[in-house]
């Protein structure tokens, strides 16, 4: 008889962990010791209505809150992990009337190293990396048939080609002799859709790579080879939206989990309605509450349960990766509210980790009222430290291809950098020329050699963070429309590729120049106190001569920057209140020393001296 009890008890147990184990999903997957705060919120999959979930044994781990949703299959716990707490996980046990089942839930040791999380700063150069495009360092994984999109067609720019985790590796040589100091790589989150599957916003599982990318260990692997090499890594990040096809949409929590209207609504992209004081509530809603696109649902925020999965999930990867900073994608159209709780939370978990978020909007106020302790907001704070800056973007692009007027041309850099007085530190922004989201800077110049060296001269020397999007360093070109070549693959990332710009044999002579030119620059702004921790003065530009200079108490950067189709002679005595008592300068491109007085300007031209 005892045998047969036992025997029986065996088999309820296996029943029990049949019907329950094999469905039963947790978010986060894992958690750890001694973290800032003693509570996370935990999402449990696969529960049913009558199920009862407790820590087991005598641990000292506590479910402190029960949240139930509209869907039955899902619990939210409120899990308390003391700081005393010494061990590898604990005991969840789950029960249902006579079945049992009963799991131990991971908790890891943090890495309290101090070369994690280091965030980005304006001494960084970041390169922006576009995976499935950049190079192919796997073929094994460039198709899953589990997956809905198994196309891999490299002659269309709307599918995948192949890049991935391994590719990027393959490759960080090219970035880290270029001189990048970071690198912000597309998200690289699974993204299970039935078409455009490769640029990575159009997440369908928050916590995994998507395998044709690679593995969550490659990706570590990844990290930390950057950080061996002195690059920092930045993750991108979506809260706005998901895919349509992601497992919380397809199964929703709660009613309230997305935004649903009576028929399908884009979103307006005005962001000004947020901050117009005379905005119809209307407006409003439909920029923040519309979707961003068909196939990509808006997340609502404002549900407290959404908002911690969020938050939580953007702690796992920082913790679980070791990553030094997040850009947020479409920042401008999340629950602010939101997004300043989720800012003040990272910043209290990781002082020293970077957050900047993508700030697509027209108008320096507009851009700065994202920011934090801009004095705009009243008494709300965002918390965002920086943005993207969009408007030296525009200003750059006019600069270079526009006759200067009262307020075109190059005098629209000045009138951009005179506005800097709204941020808290303008220093932080990331400056860009291009990005997988525009045109390239190489094509919007007209293809124009000169106009390309005086952007990237700019980039190099202005106040901010500067950023470069793969393929600039070998003048790649493409506009946004109607082609999308802006995505082209990087030549030389695939193996059937007939040229590699990855060396230095494989590039044209003016390729190698502009390559050069980029690293000489890198070399140069690193080593330079006053473009990486300096202040700026500039003068209003006169017959589209825009002089800036960047300066500390022991080293000044003379920039100018002659945007005319002829030649100038500029009387320096203008600029008497900062050159000083110097009569020369060191051309930081070509070592020369130069005169000051009756300095020469070709035209389309940028020369940067350091001064004597």
């Amino acid at each position: 008889m005892k045998r047969i009890l036992t025997l029986l008890f065996v088999l309820i147990a296996i029943a029990a962990q049949a019907q329950y184990a094999p469905e039963l999903k947790f978010y986060p997957p894992n958690w750890w010791t001694e973290m800032p705060e003693e509570e996370f919120q935990l999402m449990v999959y696969g529960v049913s209505k009558t199920l009862e979930v407790k820590v087991a044994d005598d641990s000292e781990v506590e479910i402190v809150g029960e949240h139930f949703v509209d869907n039955e299959r899902y619990v939210f716990l409120d899990i308390r992990v003391p700081k005393s707490f010494d061990g590898d996980g604990f005991g969840l046990e789950f029960i249902d009337g006579d079945f049992r089942f009963k799991m131990t839930y991971p908790l890891l040791k943090r890495d309290d190293s101090p070369n994690i999380h280091s965030g980005i700063n304006s001494s960084d150069l970041i390169y922006l990396i576009f995976p499935d495009r950049f190079a192919n360092g796997n073929e094994e994984n460039d198709v899953n048939l589990s997956m809905t999109d198994k196309r891999v067609k490299r002659d269309s720019l709307k599918t995948r080609h192949g890049g991935d985790i391994q590719g990027i590796r393959d490759k960080l040589f090219h970035f880290r002799d270029l001189g990048a100091t970071a690198v912000w790589i597309n998200p690289l989150l699974t993204n299970d859709q039935p078409w455009e599957s490769y640029h990575g916003y159009a997440a369908t599982d928050h916590y995994e790579i998507d395998p044709r990318f690679g593995t969550l260990e490659e990706y570590k692997a990844l990290v930390n080879e950057c950080h061996r090499s002195g690059i920092k890594v930045i993750k991108d990040i979506v809260f706005n939206h998901v895919g349509a096809n992601h497992h919380l949409i397809e199964n929703l929590p709660a009613k309230d989990w997305i935004h649903i209207w009576p028929e399908f609504q884009k979103t307006s992209y005005r962001a000004p309605t947020l901050m117009d004081p005379y905005a119809s509530e209307m407006d409003k809603k439909i920029m923040t509450d519309g979707w961003f696109d068909y196939h990509m649902p808006d997340l609502n925020q404002q549900n407290e349960l959404l908002a911690n999965f969020l938050i939580y999930n953007s702690i796992w990867w920082i913790e679980m990766t070791g990553i030094d900073a997040y850009r947020i994608d479409t920042y401008a159209y999340s629950d602010e509210e939101f997004m300043a709780n989720w800012a003040k939370k990272i910043k209290k978990f990781y002082p020293k980790f970077t957050l900047f978020g993508e700030t697509w909007v027209h108008g320096t106020p507009v851009q700065a009222h994202f920011t934090q302790n801009n004095n705009m907001n009243g008494d709300f704070n965002t918390e965002l430290p920086a943005v993207t800056d969009f408007q030296l973007y525009y200003a750059i692009n006019d600069a270079l291809n526009k006759k200067q007027e009262w307020t075109d041309g190059v005098a629209k850099l000045y009138y951009t950098m005179a506005k800097d007085f709204v941020y808290e530190d303008p220093n932080r922004n990331v400056v860009f020329l291009d990005n997988h989201d525009l045109s390239r800077f190489y094509s919007m110049v007209g293809e124009d050699f000169e106009k390309w060296k005086m952007g990237i001269g700019w980039l190099m020397t202005t106040r901010g963070i500067p950023m470069l999007y793969y393929g600039t360093e070998i003048l790649m070109t493409g506009y946004t429309d109607p082609d999308a070549k802006v995505r082209a693959d990087f030549p030389g990332g695939w193996k059937s590729d007939t040229t590699d710009k990855f060396t230095k044999e494989g590039r044209t002579t003016q390729e190698n120049e502009a390559y050069e030119y980029i690293q000489k620059l890198a070399k140069f702004r690193r080593k330079s106190k006053a473009i990486t921790k300096g202040s700026t003065i500039q003068f209003v530009p006169e017959n589209d001569v825009y002089v800036y200079f960047r300066y500390t108490d022991s080293e000044t950067i003379m920039v100018a920057m002659n945007t005319s189709e002829t030649d100038q002679t500029l009387d320096t005595q203008r600029f008497a209140e900062r050159i000083g008592s110097s009569e020369s300068g060191v051309n930081v491109v070509t070592d020369e020393t130069i005169q000051l007085e009756n300095l020469k300007l070709p035209s389309k031209s940028l020369l940067i001296l350091r001064l004597n």
